[in-house]
């Protein structure tokens, strides 16, 4: 791997070989009272995030450090970024400053690949190698760590991730990570419904290796694990649903839907959560969600993908 850009790049075998690294890095640290391995020492490794978040930003920079990595953080408000420098001058401008790695997050989808591109143009330029680039969410498109740190919870929960059936639901149109999740646990033998309202679902959905429904209800029964989503009002500019209210109605996870769920099964959320809204507090605080152990699977999933992109496929060091 040169860079990891969309799920699209993961076949099975490497999806999973990512999950079992991310446990190998769990068990390496486990009884450490010093977080520390040496398996980045010397390496560089940059945040670029032209969009607020503190999960997937902190668990990489969390992620790094744990490896002995130097991890500097760059964020478009304080950089020249909000004097009018460009998109390809920051990233050459950070590659030249030392960068093994960077990952982006920006609003744009697509700006991941277009640095790759950039990187990878300097590189057959120079004869010398660019650094790895690792999408963190670009628009409404992909997310790629977020869907393997989902599917090693999962995993985790249920054992295995072959023949299991994921609910997703919610916001679908603006939402990079349902986009990520379904193509990569359909690649590792799920089945995924996602349940929304009409005007929530993209063009070309009927395309996705997904089954389309819009009753929550009938639909939860049987699920093996229900990924909610974030509504994101910063990316809607009309009324894709009348009210906050009808929308709890139709599709917030209450105490009374967690009882349709079996008992095995997992409740799932990227974060940030709208309590009240897309999910119930006493559901997002119960023993079936798995939302803080998504958490702290996203900064071992992370320093496997940086491991993996940087030093190889080898053992990791223990």
């Amino acid at each position: 791997m040169r860079h990891l850009l969309t799920v699209g790049d993961l076949d099975r075998a490497t999806a999973t070989e990512l999950l079992d690294e991310a446990e190998r890095f769990e068990q390496a640290l486990l009884g450490r009272e010093v977080h520390k391995l040496p398996t980045l020492r010397g390496r560089t490794v940059m945040t670029v995030f032209y969009e607020n978040s503190t999960r997937t930003r902190v668990s990489f920079e969390v992620a790094g450090k744990w490896m002995s990595a130097d991890v500097i953080n760059v964020s478009a408000g304080s950089s020249s970024v909000s004097k009018g420098e460009s998109l390809r001058d920051t990233a050459l401008t950070l590659h030249a400053a030392g960068a093994d790695a960077l990952i982006v997050r920006h609003p744009a989808s697509g700006a991941a690949h277009q640095i790759a591109r950039w990187m990878d143009a300097w590189a057959v330029s120079s004869g010398r190698s660019g650094p790895a680039i690792i999408n963190a969410g670009d628009g409404t498109h992909e997310h790629p760590t977020q869907a393997l740190l989902d599917a090693l919870t999962l995993r985790q929960r249920l054992g295995d991730i072959e023949g299991k059936r994921v609910v997703i639901v919610g916001d679908i149109l603006h939402s990079r990570v349902a986009r990520s999740n379904v193509f990569l646990l359909d690649t590792l033998g799920a089945e995924v419904v996602l349940v929304a309202p009409r005007t929530l679902l993209p063009v070309g959905v009927d395309a996705w290796p997904a089954r389309i429904a819009h009753s929550l209800d009938a639909e939860l029964p049987g699920a093996d694990a229900v990924l909610m989503l974030r509504v994101q009002a910063e990316r809607m500019n009309g009324g894709f649903f009348p009210s906050a209210r009808e929308y709890s109605i139709n599709y917030g996870l209450s105490e009374r839907r967690l009882a349709l769920l079996a008992e095995h099964a997992t409740v799932l959320h990227p974060g940030p959560m709208l309590r009240g809204m897309e999910i119930a507090s006493p559901v997002a605080d119960s023993a079936q969600a798995a939302i803080l152990q998504q958490v702290t699977n996203g900064v071992h999933m992370r320093m496997a993908v940086l491991f993996r992109l940087l030093v190889g496929t080898q053992e990791a060091v223990a």
